[in-house]
């Protein structure tokens, strides 16, 4: 009689769904606090991501707590900002805060090493079933089954888990796609982060660790599917706009073919789902023109790692307790920014709204520092 072999079981602290900033980071906070935590990531390290690749200063202090020294891995010092329209109208302006310019292959490598480092067990597979039963998580990965306490689901802006968790936005298409690539350009300046216009879309350029240009673009399917070809649409519609077409001719491809992303969700999501603590992208996606979503991603993993340790450190404070209190500082944290940006977004795509827009913002500094700010957080103490 052959016996039927039973998938392996393992019981952890915390798992983690996800690998990029919000999960890394998360597993290496928890870590520090002395819990144990397994994180899954579907692709090994290192890897490039589809990412404006600008990290506002806001989370500089909290990351240089948890051992993390952006630049002394190389990170580019970003200190202004310029907007354009497709008309050629363009707005300066110096920056608030500040930020640094790093490609997710090197950031996330070094969390990952980092993470290591700290003894977080990383698993390269892909969780295909969550179940929230008896006060615990059961978790389905490859052919094993692994245990937890807490979950964290931080596996980007969207995943087949989505329709398992009956996430209303899984559900409907979404007209968004996004294309990135790295370009060698002799002459863009190390410290700028721009932001130009086109129709149907907007592109966002700076500098890398490793002297290359970022140039990641967010266009609607409605202006792409004329052309349904990156290199058309890059020469019809995206060097509409003078400095993009600039850019694009002087400038010199990196990647043999540039790295996409479809379906992408701006509808509002919910921090938690089904008992689960939900970071980064997967709580909640800023548009990217605002340049805050890897900084928005490092920031809640702070928030989820304080009220799982408060969970784990108190007796009485409840799982409930500790859901409600993360919905509740992620909503303080965020929500206005997210509104922020669906707002700022619906004028840049509007094309005679845009215009006038930046046009009044260019004549005053304040004006564009002040929705700057709208869209950024206060420095993370």
């Amino acid at each position: 009689m052959e016996l039927c072999t039973l998938p392996k079981v393992y019981v952890h602290d915390i798992i983690i769904i996800g690998g990029g900033l919000a999960g890394l980071t998360a597993a290496i906070d928890l870590s520090c606090q002395g819990y144990e935590v397994v994180l899954f990531e579907t692709n090994t390290y290192p890897h490039h991501k589809v990412c404006g690749e600008y990290i506002s200063n806001e989370v500089r202090p909290y990351l240089k707590r948890l051992g993390i020294d952006l630049s002394a891995e190389g990170a580019v010092e970003i200190t202004d900002f310029e907007i354009s329209t497709v008309n050629g109208y363009k707005a300066v302006a110096r920056l608030p805060l500040g930020g640094m310019g790093m490609s997710r292959y090197a950031f996330d490598n070094l969390l990952y090493q980092k993470a290591i480092e700290q003894g977080v067990s990383c698993n390269f597979l892909k969780v295909t079933e969550v179940e929230y039963k008896n006060d615990r998580f059961n978790i389905k990965a490859g052919n094993k089954m692994f245990y937890a306490k807490v979950v964290i689901g931080a596996y980007g802006k969207r995943s087949v888990l989505d329709k398992s968790l009956g996430r209303d936005f899984s559900f409907k298409k979404n007209a968004w796609l996004a294309v990135k690539g790295h370009f060698y350009h002799p002459s863009f300046p190390q410290n700028l982060v721009a932001l130009h216009n086109f129709e149907g879309g907007y592109g966002g350029l700076s500098r890398t660790e490793s002297g290359a240009v970022n140039f990641c673009y967010l266009a609607n399917y409605q202006s792409f599917k004329r052309y349904n070809d990156i290199a058309k649409f890059n020469q019809n519609v995206v060097a509409e706009n003078k400095f993009l077409k600039q850019f694009l001719n002087e400038a010199q491809p990196v990647f043999d073919s540039p790295k996409t992303i479809a379906q992408i969700s701006f509808q509002k999501k919910s921090p938690v789902v089904n008992n689960i603590l939900m970071c980064g992208d997967t709580a909640g996606l800023i548009h990217p023109l605002c340049g805050n979503g890897m900084a928005m991603a490092i920031h809640s993993a702070k928030l989820a790692s304080t009220v799982i340790g408060e969970y784990f450190g108190k007796a009485a404070y409840s799982r409930s307790q500790m859901e409600h209190d993360y919905a509740k500082v992620w909503n303080r944290t965020f929500k206005q920014r997210l509104w922020y940006g669906r707002k700022l977004q619906y004028l840049l795509l509007g094309k005679r709204y845009f215009e006038v827009g930046v046009r009044m913002v260019g004549s005053s500094k304040n004006l564009l520092g002040f929705l700057i700010q709208k869209t950024h957080g206060q420095i993370i103490e």
